[in-house]
């Protein structure tokens, strides 16, 4: 699978508030910043860690990053997007197939649904795959996190590597099958683990 540079995955860790970016102080290795903790915390991150560069199909203008950080029985999500319409909600699932070459984002795929289950809100029946809608600020920018259950980074049916995450254009209503009525997909980004 695709990987993510130390540089990268350092700066997602700080974004996530699990500990600080290195600061340029002392040495550099291969697990972070010595001298300081750091290196070996970073570490122990960064093996939990997946992350998605979101990129808009054609036609929109949404960029942003999903960072999926697995703790013991959940995965923490922080998605951050940008060059939305301000208050606006967005349905936001992660997609079968690892592939964001089409024009309009159907490479993807489906919702990942390994346990073949309908699409549901997270307290109910759901797809692995079905996350909560997203909503943009006044300036069109959405900074969420939330957790996740029923998945993993790396192990087992329903791990999330080499998956995708897609933004769709409107909000969820959890009811439609198998999409949740959500319309156009407006942005995909591949899920890249760290190994």
């Amino acid at each position: 699978m695709k990987r993510i540079s130390l540089t990268t995955l350092s700066l997602l860790a700080a974004l996530l508030g699990g500990c600080a970016a290195p600061t340029g102080h002392g040495h550099h290795s291969a697990g972070g910043t010595q001298g300081d903790g750091q290196g070996m915390k970073m570490g122990h991150m960064m093996r939990n860690m997946a992350v998605a560069t979101v990129t808009p199909t054609q036609g929109n203008t949404v960029r942003g990053m999903v960072v999926f950080h697995e703790m013991n029985e959940h995965v923490m999500v922080h998605a951050h997007f940008t060059g939305l319409s301000p208050n606006t909600e967005h349905g936001f699932h992660l997609h079968d197939v690892g592939n964001c070459a089409s024009a309009d984002g159907t490479s993807a795929g489906g919702h990942f649904n390994p346990g073949k289950t309908a699409h549901g809100p997270q307290d109910a029946e759901h797809h692995a795959g079905d996350m909560p809608s997203l909503k943009a600020d006044a300036n069109g920018v959405i900074d969420q996190k939330f957790m996740l259950h029923g998945v993993t980074i790396k192990q087992g049916a329903n791990a999330i590597d080499g998956h995708s995450v897609i933004l769709h254009a409107n909000a969820d209503d959890y009811k439609t099958q198998p999409t949740g009525n959500s319309g156009p997909r407006i942005a995909c980004g591949v899920i890249a683990v760290h190994p």
